[in-house]
């Protein structure tokens, strides 16, 4: 193997190792990675990583190509989707220095609020960020409850949609600045950083339609919730702004990179370094938002909402979170991968109630 073609491999391993998370996932006793060897003995190191040692292990010629054959063939394939799919699974843990349970002990502290889920027959389900007197900013105890209502959520197998919304005609005006004051260090912003990015990562890849229903502002946090959702919605009064700029801050819990992914990097880059109040007519023109409702009451916003979500989630409920799984697939996976996440979803609804159901009414488009 040549010198130009071990630096060819190594920088494949280390593009392949950035999509395996940290911490030693099911079926995997490490994570790696490669980087030129500074011994001319040796074409490359190979970090592993475990939650009990750390060793370099130098390789060259026949055992380098195996080992990457076999990363680059096997556990891209099997171990990342099986992380995207699987239940309760984090972006961070101990080997990132995130200890969840010390997270959760400082949150408790600043109470206030509550997250309500409200679980309909329909199958869509209606989160409500209840927190009023502070145009429901979260509290600690609400992100604890935020956490909660994800995994109750993860385990709603009859649900297909999900409404996101704000107590009292208003959405979030992000963090109570009372948690935020008294969890002042750079490690207590990290840590509050990883514990939101892990909620709001585990809220998007929910085989749950959602909907954030925007009325009143959306600030800050606020702002960043509503693009874990697959969709927005706005009342013609509402806004959205990402004020984390005038904070002295940028956007923590995920908010920036969704944001790239919803409306591209160019806005993205105005939107955030601007903190630019998104009015109703301003988020539609740049595709932050896909409706403005017709009404601003509170109830009957709710109503339109809901009526919006159901032209996409009539069927059964297992077809409909297989497409939302399939989509999360293309979304966040190479192509090999997704395209063998989707044969693999499709082997659970193909042959099954709904699809002889159809078969059997010899039709197809017609409605």
């Amino acid at each position: 193997m040549s010198e130009d073609s071990s630096l060819s491999l190594c920088n494949r391993l280390q593009r392949f190792s950035t999509r395996i998370p940290s911490g030693d996932p099911p079926g995997l006793s490490c994570a790696f990675r490669v980087r030129p060897s500074r011994r001319p003995t040796a074409l490359c190191w190979v970090w592993g990583r475990s939650a009990e040692r750390r060793e370099a292990v130098p390789c060259r010629g026949r055992t380098l190509r195996e080992m990457a054959k076999n990363l680059l063939t096997t556990s891209s394939l099997s171990v990342r989707t099986k992380l995207l799919h699987q239940t309760g699974a984090s972006l961070y843990n101990t080997s990132h220095g995130f200890h969840e349970e010390e997270v959760k002990k400082k949150l408790q502290q600043f109470p206030g609020g509550s997250i309500d889920l409200q679980k309909e027959d329909s199958g869509i389900g209606i989160l409500t960020l209840n927190n009023p007197s502070k145009m429901n900013a979260f509290s600690g105890v609400m992100m604890l409850q935020l956490l909660e209502k994800v995994i109750e959520l993860e385990n709603w197998t009859e649900g297909k949609g999900l409404i996101v919304r704000g107590a009292k005609n208003t959405f979030s005006s992000g963090s109570d600045l009372n948690a935020v004051k008294s969890l002042g260090t750079p490690e207590d912003g990290m840590a509050l950083c990883m514990f939101m990015q892990n909620t709001l990562t585990r809220f998007m890849r929910l085989p749950l339609i959602s909907v954030a229903l925007i009325q009143g502002r959306a600030l800050g946090g606020g702002a960043e919730f509503t693009t874990a959702c697959d969709f927005r919605l706005m009342t013609a009064e509402s806004e959205i702004r990402f004020v984390h700029k005038e904070m002295g801050i940028i956007p923590s819990w995920g908010g920036a990179a969704r944001l790239v992914e919803i409306i591209g990097s160019r806005q993205a880059l105005k939107v955030l370094s601007g903190a630019l109040k998104l009015d109703s007519k301003k988020a539609l023109n740049i595709g932050m938002v896909e409706e403005v409702l017709q009404s601003s009451d509170e109830t009957a916003c709710l109503g339109e909402a809901q009526e919006w979500l159901k032209q996409f989630i009539r069927g059964p409920p297992e077809v409909i979170r297989a497409l939302k799984r399939s989509v999360s697939s293309g979304k966040e996976l190479c192509l090999e991968e997704a395209l063998q996440t989707e044969k693999d979803l499709l082997g659970t609804v193909w042959g099954g109630p709904a699809n002889k159901e159809a078969i059997a009414r010899k039709g197809k488009f017609n409605k």
